[in-house]
């Protein structure tokens, strides 16, 4: 489908649409071969049809507010007819809601009243984009840019439109363009990042996607990921791999959780060669170490010291949990079992215990082999800690094992 990666950044007051990124595309487990670094960026796209779906995501407070502003914007216009600001803004609001008809009349007699708007022309340029007129979108905003040469979002949007009718050179120029006049512009580098890959410029590509990835663009720190991981564009390394991953996983991406959990999976497979397996432990390895980095005022005292430890010492609730959960995903034992301390007692007034995410972590480490997971996880199903207590799951973990590791805590849940 076209024209789907949003775009209301580029509204000219304040609405913000998320981009949707790439999809990835998933290796059939076992195989090893690398996921692609980028795929070919999808074309921009028109907002969700919002008339129905859109609204109906909304609570009914949004809807009320929603209708109050159309209510106030159409009186403003009422009252006010040959007002080109009224207009343009009854023009965004009836956007925002998914009436783009609407929209495009109401930017339509804004512009008969001030045809040389420039802003008036970039709303029209995003209603057109978002009606699947490229064309009409086109010259809407070339005309925009013709009149203000430095509106940043204008550009921005032509290339998004120019990539979708095909022209990746001249998309390539706008999203270049956007960049020179808003330095601190991370979606459109992200934008830029894919195209370049499209035309084979991986070095530079990589470039684009990393800063795009330090501005917060969570495809982009998966990519950068992809990119670390297959050394296109940078020199391979697992650990910033890892790194841009894992921030991406806080963002909520999924295709990096599924890469995470495919590397954790074969750093604790049996099933899996000596190198390949000692390959990805240390290359969570090194990213623990790299985490430090992001505190330079600690530094470590000793071999069995972690990040999250030593911020818990030092009271930094939040940030240590928060650390411990990065580094027990990335398979510290000694982290692991701090959270699973805190899970089960919490710390004082300031962390309640059975915290989920917690949990969460010590059931998907334990699902994917991590031992020391799969022990902690025995013991809070076998004690009902913070669940329903489940013998047959606590045995079940345990099973398996090495006897030595687990006849205490068999001993322990009577499971014997």
């Amino acid at each position: 489908m076209r024209w789907r990666v949003v775009l209301v950044t580029i509204l000219i007051v304040s609405l913000l649409f998320e981009f949707h990124g790439a999809s990835f595309a998933q290796t059939p487990e076992g195989q090893t071969t690398d996921p692609p670094v980028l795929e070919s960026p999808a074309p921009p796209p028109q907002p969700p049809q919002q008339d129905e779906h859109r609204l109906s995501e909304w609570t009914e407070q949004e809807r009320n507010n929603a209708a109050f502003m159309l209510s106030e914007l159409r009186g403003r216009v009422r009252t006010f007819p040959a007002s080109a600001e009224d207009r343009l803004k009854l023009a965004q609001e009836l956007y925002r809601v998914g009436d783009l008809d609407a929209a495009l009349d109401e930017c339509r007699a804004a512009l008969k009243l001030q045809p040389n708007n420039p802003q008036g022309l970039l709303q029209l340029g995003i209603v057109l984009m978002a009606k699947q007129d490229g064309h009409a979108a086109s010259t809407a905003l070339m005309e925009a840019i013709l009149i203000d040469p430095e509106l940043t979002h204008a550009h921005y949007a032509l290339g998004s439109v120019q990539y979708g009718l095909g022209n990746a050179k001249a998309a390539i120029h706008s999203y270049r363009r956007a960049i020179e006049l808003q330095p601190n512009f991370p979606d459109a580098r992200y934008r830029l990042a894919l195209l370049l890959k499209l035309t084979n410029r991986d070095q530079e590509a990589a470039q684009f996607m990393e800063e795009a990835a330090i501005g917060g663009v969570p495809q982009a720190q998966f990519f950068s990921g992809n990119a670390y991981k297959s050394g296109q564009g940078v020199a391979k390394d697992l650990a910033r791999a890892i790194f841009w991953w894992t921030k991406a996983v806080e963002l909520g991406h999924q295709p990096a959780a599924d890469a995470l959990a495919k590397l954790r999976r074969q750093a604790l497979s049996n099933d899996q060669t000596d190198r390949r397996r000692n390959d990805a432990l240390e290359g969570f390895r090194t990213y623990r170490t790299l985490l430090w980095g992001e505190f330079p005022d600690y530094s470590r005292s000793g071999d069995q010291d972690t990040l999250g430890t030593t911020l818990l010492k030092d009271n930094r609730i939040d940030d240590a949990v928060s650390t411990l959960l990065q580094e027990s995903y990335a398979l510290s034992e000694v982290a692991l079992d701090e959270l699973v301390r805190l899970y089960e007692s919490g710390r004082d007034q300031h962390l309640a215990p059975f915290d989920k995410k917690m949990l969460g972590c010590i059931e998907t480490t334990a699902a994917e082999g991590f031992v020391p997971a799969k022990k902690a996880l025995a013991r809070i199903y076998g004690l009902g800690l913070g669940v329903t207590p489940d013998r047959a799951k606590a045995k079940t973990l345990l099973k398996g094992l090495p006897k030595q590791e687990t006849k205490s805590l068999m001993d322990e849940l009577s499971l014997r």
